[in-house]
């Protein structure tokens, strides 16, 4: 069978075929009964577009800017957090994106360091959650500093929801020598994901070194969780003063409310992100393609505006810009590709999508995705939902 594969959907069941069950299920995630989950696509397939049939454009240029970094198409790589589906990681991610021209978001839990992710990729924006009191929090944001990140992500969209219907994945704290027999039968029935690791000689790291204090080890990813778990929510004031304690872009990631968006201008952001955490918050949240058009409208000309949540073809990138988006960022479509072919799997996904944006750009007589507008694209009655308007 080629390597090579033609959608982001392909990359999916390989990933499943390849990936044990568990860590299989830990990428779909999604709480409670997953309506959000599921809209987080299925919102993109009620949208249509409006394309022309001659004087179509010979050339469609992607590239654009975002945080400060020039990128060759409008889809930067989502923070994710430890990323067990293949021995490299998030190096392999950052190896691929920086092989396509675009930048990539370092989540704090991630099984690889900030200084591995930018040796491999300069592009890269590290992620930070509210966790800890702000002498911890300042810490964190001088490791970025010194490793050379050029923006900082906050994730806000977050509420611990936990339950699922389908059942969530039993998740080790630790690959000790228990936890290794409880999931041998699983990897003995991967052996193709099994043999990698072999191959690497490392098993999946389930700490986040980006986490470490100095001197400490690395806390183990539930440890770490934890710690986030027990620390009040932050204020807007809280979030005006990280805001403070850096001088570069920033993004505030979790919007879905104009409210919520306007606080965080005044707050002094300079990118937002429309997203619900990929369905994995509080379910029956709509999905952030519908939010999009209200929060764009109201801010989208004091701040960049992205949209993260259930981008799956090149298509969806090109309704997210006509509605308002300035990119997108994707985290399972990226997932998938790693575990089915490593940095190699990543840089098809992004291949895939610059193919989609490409040919829409086509049908719909665009010469650059900086022209496309809401006339593009057909929206059908009562999809759209503003939210925190009155």
């Amino acid at each position: 069978m080629s390597s090579w594969f033609e959608t982001v959907e392909e990359a999916r069941r390989r990933a499943r075929r390849r990936l044990p069950k568990s860590v299989y299920s830990a990428l779909l995630a999604g709480s409670e009964k997953g309506v959000s989950y599921r809209d987080n696509t299925e919102a993109f397939t009620a949208l249509g577009f409006a394309p022309h049939v001659a004087g179509l454009s010979p050339k469609r240029d992607l590239a654009t800017r975002v945080m400060g970094q020039d990128i060759s198409l409008p889809v930067i790589i989502s923070p994710t957090g430890v990323q067990a589906v293949h021995p490299e990681g998030e190096v392999a991610v950052a190896r691929a994106a920086a092989a396509r021209g675009t930048a990539i978001g370092l989540s704090s839990f991630a099984s690889r360091s900030l200084e591995d992710v930018a040796a491999a990729n300069p592009q890269v924006f590290f992620q930070l959650y509210w966790m800890g009191d702000r002498d911890a929090i300042l810490r964190r944001v001088e490791h970025a500093r010194a490793g050379g990140a050029k923006g900082l992500i906050i994730t806000l969209d977050w509420s611990f929801s936990h339950g699922r219907d389908w059942g969530s994945p039993v998740i080790p704290e630790r690959l000790d020598l228990r936890a290794l027999l409880r999931f041998a039968p699983e990897g003995l029935a991967r052996p193709r994901w099994l043999l990698d690791f072999a191959r690497s000689l490392r098993l999946p790291d389930l700490t986040a070194p980006n986490l470490a204090e100095a001197g400490q080890p690395a806390p183990t990813f539930f440890g770490a969780y934890g710690t986030w778990m027990n620390t009040a929510p932050p204020s807007w004031d809280d979030i005006a003063w990280l805001r403070e304690q850096w001088d570069g872009p920033f993004m505030l990631k979790g919007i879905g409310r104009v409210d919520d968006a306007r606080r965080a201008v005044d707050a002094g952001v300079t990118a937002i992100s429309v997203s619900n955490h990929g369905g994995n918050n509080l379910d029956t949240t709509p999905a952030p393609i519908r939010v999009l058009p209200a929060v764009a409208d109201a801010v989208g000309h004091q701040v960049e505006v992205l949209l993260d949540g259930g981008v799956r073809r090149g298509g969806d990138v090109v309704k997210a810009l006509a509605l308002g988006a300035r990119a997108v960022m994707i985290g399972r479509a990226y997932l998938w590709g790693l575990a089915a072919g490593g940095q190699s799997g990543v840089e098809n996904v992004l291949d895939v999508l610059r193919g989609g944006i490409d040919s829409a750009l086509l049908g719909l007589g665009r010469s650059s995705v900086r022209e496309l507008t809401a006339d593009d694209v057909v929206v059908p009655p009562g999809f759209v939902r503003p939210l925190g308007t009155a």
